[in-house]
């Protein structure tokens, strides 16, 4: 449990931070670190349950419907919050293993973890293709509620 409580911090953290460098304004910081660590909670939880590339999956419709939800609430476009909270699921590390094997001649592990990162890459644009579909008047219904109208 505090390993997962790590995780989704150190998420958030370096949502966050690669907001910072994206050039993301300081005030949807918080909101980019929400969507980066709910994202990278849901994929920890599904991973557990359904393995890397549907974890993957269902982590990417999360941090989207967060995205285009967030997005609507702050009259900003999503990729604010899309991009941001992208950052933790992408399989770098994967395909920086990937490189290593073959370098290194180990040509069965680069498969393996090749394949591996492709699954997860192939679900994150799933994912996000799919949440996409969705059309844009559900989001700002659903924006909308609990915000009070201001009086013109």
């Amino acid at each position: 449990m505090i390993s997962v409580l790590m995780q989704v911090i150190g998420a958030t953290i370096g949502t966050i931070a690669f907001s910072l460098l994206y050039g993301v304004p300081k005030k949807y910081y918080p909101c980019c670190g929400i969507v980066g660590g709910v994202g990278w909670l849901v994929y920890l939880m599904a991973k557990s349950i359904f393995g890397t590339a549907l974890g993957a999956f269902f982590s990417a419709i999360a941090i989207v419907l967060l995205s285009r939800l967030f997005a609507v609430r702050k009259h900003c476009p999503v990729t604010i919050f899309l991009i941001a909270g992208i950052f933790p699921l992408v399989p770098g590390a994967g395909i920086c293993m990937t490189s290593y094997y073959i370098v290194v001649n180990d040509f069965q592990e680069a498969f393996q973890t090749g394949f591996t990162a492709i699954k997860v890459a192939v679900s994150i644009v799933l994912g996000i293709v799919i949440v996409f579909g969705l059309p844009q008047k559900w989001f700002q219904t659903i924006g909308k509620i609990g915000v009070k109208k201001k009086n013109p």
